[in-house]
């Protein structure tokens, strides 16, 4: 679906004055500061700019390039890929493909979100299971996912520092087992 910033693009493309000055009102600083804060100069980023400005153009006249997100994110993107693409041709060696990047950006979407998806399901999985385990084990596990040093959690527990990190192993090593019987159960159902 068409993303109402659909707009910059038009603009682009009719060479309206209007919709390009306020693409550099409101990126060019941006830019600039993302060029400067990796190894940049001023001098580099208004060349970043405009060439990422010409990319937009190209993709917008010759590849009927429709926005299904904010532009401000794709804009910026274009900018940081084409900026590490320059720095990684002063070492010899190509990041991405510019024009083929560009045509690949919503796939890149999808594929971060088809990673969120995964991660959050894993993190139910791992939920669902840590819920399983004793309350002691549960105990132990939060307290060393803590920065407390493992003596202190030790005397907090009222245990010696060698019984908490025998117990701390085991009950890992209980989570890791039940999490990965958990994996081929859901791997067997499907």
């Amino acid at each position: 679906m068409q993303h109402e910033d659909q707009y910059y693009i038009i603009g682009l493309l009719e060479n309206d004055h209007k919709v390009i000055q306020k693409i550099y009102s409101r990126f060019s600083a941006k830019v600039k500061r993302y060029v400067l804060n990796n190894s940049g100069t001023e001098d580099d980023a208004g060349d970043i700019f405009q060439e990422s400005l010409i990319d937009v153009y190209n993709q917008a006249k010759y590849k009927n390039l429709v926005l299904t997100c904010p532009f401000e994110p794709f804009f910026l993107l274009i900018c940081k890929r084409k900026w590490l693409n320059h720095l990684k041709k002063k070492s010899t060696v190509q990041v991405t493909n510019n024009e083929e990047d560009l045509l690949s950006i919503g796939e890149d979407v999808f594929q971060l979100a088809d990673k969120l998806l995964e991660e959050e399901a894993q993190s139910k999985l791992y939920l669902s299971v840590f819920e399983k385990l004793s309350e002691r084990c549960k105990e132990i596990i939060n307290l060393a996912l803590t920065n407390e040093h493992q003596e202190k959690i030790a005397q907090q527990l009222g245990v010696t520092y060698g019984y908490l990190r025998k117990k701390k192993s085991e009950c890992i090593a209980g989570l890791i087992q039940m999490v990965k019987s958990e994996i081929k159960k859901n791997d067997e159902q499907v």
